[in-house]
């Protein structure tokens, strides 16, 4: 398959564009309807309308049984990698500004190039990656550390950061997981579906036993919300990634999705007058700079397409 795939082209650089542009969003519709619906509520709600969506389009396909046909190991280590994604995210926009999570949550590339690193041989990492690598660690430090050297900080935000970090850990682990195991071969409605169910059934619990599940007040923006981050980031633009996974390499695709942090941050600031300070706006741009450092030289070296997880 992979020898039919091609470089990327002006088509898909304007899809990978639109689909930067809603992945950046996302955290932003979460941040407009927490005060109707809590953020932990919206992870499940959005997971399970994503999965309905996705299980109706394999019915109508003929694809029947995938959850029990399929890798289902791999499928349950993925489904709950996926829920912990959200769970983090869920948890952490409560604390922190939609553009900080924005960037903590893209640092996944760095991740999953480590741990590919040190479980496939042929993603080991070249030195130019290492610098990727540690150049965005520098960022993330002085994202981390601004407060401190301007001699205060808020706690709640930091929390909420290092939430986002370790969402960013969870994604890049997700990948990990779906390329060195069966589901590297299977369909991609097949992985989605085994991330989204993972992600209602072990979020809604969360939200229930965390008094997150209420009061819910299904405001305009609420449902504008969950029908966005339902339908179109975990449906459409989903199986959209996945779509041209199956036609371009894998390698020109990941390295523009460095764009929705920008997209994230822009929305955060001009969405809900988000303030990101100078060490913020430093180490942000250093963790792009080692994200594009780290895709980019997969770019170079022209992979075969690998499917990855979602977010």
């Amino acid at each position: 398959m992979s020898s039919h795939r091609k470089p990327a082209d002006g088509f898909a650089l304007a899809t990978m564009l639109a689909l930067c542009a809603i992945w950046g969003m996302q955290q932003v519709a979460v941040k407009l309807a927490a005060p109707h619906i809590p953020s932990m509520m919206q992870m499940a709600v959005r997971s399970g309308v994503g999965a309905l969506l996705v299980g109706l389009l394999c019915w109508v396909r003929g694809e029947r049984g995938l959850l029990l046909r399929g890798p289902w190991r791999p499928g349950l280590v993925v489904g709950a990698l996926f829920a912990l994604e959200f769970l983090f995210v869920g948890e952490g926009l409560r604390h922190t500004h939609a553009s900080h999570m924005g960037v903590f949550l893209y640092t996944a590339p760095v991740f999953a190039a480590l741990g590919l690193h040190w479980l496939v041989p042929a993603e080991r990492l070249r030195r130019t990656q290492w610098l990727g690598i540690a150049v965005a660690f520098v960022g993330i430090a002085l994202a981390f550390g601004g407060g401190w050297l301007q001699g205060g900080i808020n706690p709640g935000v930091l929390w909420g950061d290092a939430l986002g970090l370790l969402a960013g850990l969870a994604w890049g682990a997700t990948t990990v997981a779906i390329r060195v195991s069966a589901l590297s071969d299977a369909p991609p409605t097949q992985t989605l579906l085994y991330q989204l169910v993972g992600g209602v059934a072990l979020l809604l619990p969360v939200a229930l036993l965390t008094g997150q599940a209420g009061p819910i007040s299904m405001a305009p923006i609420a449902w504008a919300s969950l029908l966005f981050q339902g339908v179109i980031v975990c449906f459409v633009s989903y199986l959209t990634w996945f779509w041209l996974l199956r036609r371009y390499l894998a390698s020109n695709l990941s390295v523009f999705s460095f764009m929705t942090p920008l997209f994230g941050v822009s929305a955060g600031i001009l969405v809900l007058n988000e303030h990101a300070d100078g060490f913020f706006a430093v180490g942000a741009v250093l963790v792009l700079t080692g994200i594009l450092i780290v895709s980019g030289s997969s770019l170079l070296r022209q992979q075969p397409a690998l499917k990855t997880g979602t977010t």
